[in-house]
């Protein structure tokens, strides 16, 4: 089994300090969609989709807000021309797992549309009839073209202290959905297994490797943003403690990623280049 991280789509807001840590105040930031293509023993699976085709044409497809992270148009980005670039095609991708169902996660859903989506209930009933307060932030020309949707509940297992963890076993590789509730109502984390350790890709649960840090901290503009943008701020905080605990007593056997953190995804591919070549 083969990890790909891919970039599926950069967003550069201005105020690159309030947004990375670094950099002026004024010049434009780095934010990334962060997503996985494992090439399965059935075909491939991806992780999030990112900003897809027509999102890259339309930017008005992703909503209001996303005129404020100023989004790049760049089709190189997108999952499909990425898996299209590897020797693959739209087809080849099966599975679809989703951490959640914001724009810049399923915006790539169109692309591949004889894939399963496998999503938690809670996130597909918030998508598919958001409240008011929701309806900015869930785009329906992302499920237009309707997805084969597989719907999974909270429940069942339990994963490091994780519990109502959902395994999916038909994806021909060992991948589980870990409940991570709080940015959305059925925010998930996509746990992979590889050889002896884990891959924990944890969406939007946190927005900054050093929020899963000991003491953790996070650049001020990602902070506003979380919270302003959380469905459930307690669980948030409450399951970022439980990440940071994950990652200091299980650091050696799990290794987190988030979905828009730079500085992960260029660790992450560097570390794929080294496997690759060697």
């Amino acid at each position: 089994m083969r990890i790909h991280h891919l970039n599926c789509g950069t967003m550069c807001p201005n105020g690159a300090r309030l947004i990375n840590g670094e950099g002026g105040l004024l010049s434009p930031g780095r934010i990334v969609c962060h997503c996985l293509l494992i090439e399965a023993a059935d075909g491939l699976v991806l992780v999030d989709t990112g900003l897809g085709m027509e999102d890259m044409a339309d930017r008005g497809r992703l909503g209001g807000v996303f005129a404020i992270l100023r989004p790049r148009s760049n089709v190189a980005e997108t999952a499909l021309k990425q898996v299209e670039a590897l020797g693959f095609s739209a087809g080849d991708v099966r599975q679809i797992v989703t951490t959640h169902l914001d724009p810049d996660h399923s915006g790539g859903l169109p692309d591949f549309p004889h894939a399963e989506v496998h999503v938690f209930g809670r996130e597909l009933d918030a998508a598919l009839n958001p409240s008011l307060r929701d309806r900015p932030r869930y785009r329906k020309p992302h499920w237009s073209h309707g997805p084969r949707w597989v719907r999974h509940e909270v429940e069942g297992d339990e994963w490091f202290g994780f519990e109502g963890v959902r395994i999916l076993p038909e994806l021909g590789a060992e991948v589980l959905m870990v409940p991570l509730i709080g940015h959305t109502l059925g925010q998930a984390g996509i746990a992979i297994k590889r050889d002896d350790h884990w891959l924990l890709h944890c969406g939007d649960a946190y927005f900054h490797h050093e929020e899963v840090a000991t003491p953790p901290s996070c650049p001020p503009g990602l902070r506003f943003f979380q919270n302003l943008n959380n469905a459930d701020r307690r669980q948030r905080l409450a399951n970022q403690e439980r990440l940071r605990e994950l990652s200091s007593q299980h650091g050696d056997e799990v290794r987190l990623v988030c979905s828009h953190d730079p500085h992960e995804l260029d660790l992450a591919q560097a570390a794929s280049a080294d496997v690759a070549a060697a």
